[in-house]
């Protein structure tokens, strides 16, 4: 073990108070060996940052806009600088491959950049003369402390996604990272040093359910932000909403992708194998349910066989792998276990991952025969009911279904409990705009596999995947973290300044 992971509370590391404080392993996924161990927050170590978050807020509420965006602009260009770093932490604890990580940089840095305009976003609105001599105007001011739990799936991306705008807006932060992956929270924290954001702004805890129910559960924390799956979802809402805070909390997702006879079926099993395997399935945003429409069922089976088994399975660190392990061992096991459950409820197995060729070395030549590893798994003629559709995996399982219409499609889809993504491939737009008009799902791809929208939309679902009404960054993002005030005002007499001949300027 050469790692030890602590809090960053008031622009500094923090370690757990206690001479036996609790603490979690980190995992190199790759290996399956413990390369690190992570403090777990208790109840003080929780207060200790939301008393931080809370005395800086007081000064950085009152921060110009231009003050703010300044050092928005130095955290980006300091973390487009060292993104190959960050992305080196995150494949050496989530697993991921190298160029995987380096996407999840990229798209977070979009909703860093989209924060830099927020002179823009939190324009308000202005009536002159609503009346004899009043003036009516809208503003939008921040929350106060807000609380951030993310997954482990994004380490980086998902708390970019809240964030930086919470920031921008003119709030303080505590993020409660995944303990599986905590190390890119504190190198992001590092950043924002560097960026002069002052201490206290943003706080990071890591820990377990102590640290998120303290969290949900303390008075000064006004808005709760969270991704992982609908159950903890549900709950974070229903929990972090009777204490009177505002809470946007995301859930899980079983994605379909339904495939038309008309599209273009390599464009389609390219799409299938991309959405269906990257980063090992562990994104709620992967295809997991592939709606083939007859006839068109057993060529685009065998197209994307034939493409899974050249697929390169190997740790992360390897510029030649394709897809690595999972994150943990546990987790590993229960994807697993659908393979067996998927053949017992009837599904044909098609491509059996657990087969599937590894890489026994990584760049350095240490072994890896240990590590977490389950290859892409394909089902064929999976129906509703079976546990392999029923379940989010979360994991490189993908289940392909038989439907004999269109209509037939898009009811299997609306029936779904989730509504997180969704697409259609097809060469007929006028299928496609039915699809993206009928279709119950909260972001919609037309042959886009993983339709995850562009930093200045918003990112959110439907139905089970979403508990709360603000989706995720973009406008939706900037409401989130504001709350809107009208002022009405009328002025007797007019006031006179000095006498200032220089250039205005703005600090």
């Amino acid at each position: 073990m050469s790692k030890h992971i602590i809090h960053w509370i008031d622009g500094e590391p923090v370690a757990t108070a206690g001479a036996a404080p609790r603490r979690g392993d980190i995992f190199d996924p790759a290996t399956g060996q413990v390369s690190g161990q992570v403090d777990f927050a208790g109840t003080a170590e929780v207060d200790q940052a939301v008393a931080a978050a809370a005395s800086a807020f007081a000064d950085w509420r009152t921060a110009s806009i231009a003050r703010r965006t300044s050092v928005l602009f130095a955290f980006r260009e300091l973390l487009n600088a060292r993104r190959d770093e960050l992305a080196e932490i995150i494949v050496s604890e989530h697993g991921k491959v190298h160029s995987d990580a380096l996407g999840e940089i990229a798209r977070g840095l979009e909703v860093v950049e989209y924060a830099c305009g927020i002179p823009q976003q939190l324009k308000g609105g202005f009536t002159e003369q609503a009346s004899s001599g009043i003036d009516v105007y809208s503003i939008r001011q921040p929350l106060g402390p807000v609380a951030v739990i993310s997954p482990f799936n994004f380490p980086a991306m998902v708390p970019m996604w809240f964030f930086a705008i919470a920031i921008a807006a003119g709030n303080t932060v505590v993020l409660k990272p995944s303990e599986k992956d905590p190390s890119a929270a504190n190198f992001l924290a590092g950043l924002w040093k560097e960026a002069g954001l002052p201490a206290g702004v943003f706080n990071v805890v890591h820990g377990d359910k102590v640290a998120v129910d303290r969290l949900l559960e303390h008075p000064d924390i006004k808005s709760v932000s969270f991704v992982g799956s609908t159950p903890i979802a549900r709950y974070v809402y229903e929990t972090g909403t009777r204490y009177g805070k505002r809470v946007q909390a995301l859930g899980g997702a079983k994605n379909h992708m339904l495939v038309l006879p008309d599209a273009d079926l390599d464009l389609a099993a390219d799409a299938a194998v991309n959405a269906g395997f990257g980063a090992a399935g562990e994104r709620c945003m992967a295809v997991s349910v592939l709606v083939a429409v007859d006839p068109i069922g057993d060529e685009l089976v065998d197209r994307i066989k034939q493409r899974i088994a050249a697929l390169k399975v190997g740790p992360g660190c390897n510029g030649d792998s394709e897809m690595g392990p999972l994150v943990t061992g546990q987790h590993r096991d229960k994807v697993t276990s659908y393979v067996e459950s998927g053949l017992v409820d009837g599904a044909e197995l098609a491509v059996d991952g657990r087969k599937h060729p590894i890489t026994t070395e990584d760049r350095n030549g240490a072994p890896t025969a240990d590590g977490f590893w389950l290859g892409p798994t394909l089902f064929d003629h999976v129906k509703p009911g079976m546990s392999v559709y029923n379940d989010e995996i979360f994991g490189p399982i993908l289940s392909v279904v038989r439907v004999a219409s269109f209509e037939e499609g898009v009811a299997l889809i609306n029936a779904n409990p989730y509504g997180n993504g969704t697409a259609v491939f097809t060469n007929d737009g006028g299928a496609a705009r039915r699809f993206q008009f009928e279709v119950e799902v909260g972001m919609v791809g037309i042959n886009v596999p993983i339709p995850v929208p562009v930093a200045y939309y918003s990112f959110g679902g439907w139905k089970a995947s979403l508990f709360g009404d603000a989706h995720a960054y973009g406008p939706d993002g900037v409401h989130f973290f504001t709350r809107g005030k009208a002022v009405t005002q009328r002025w007797l007499d007019p006031s006179h300044g000095g006498i200032n001949l220089g250039f205005p300027t703005h600090s």
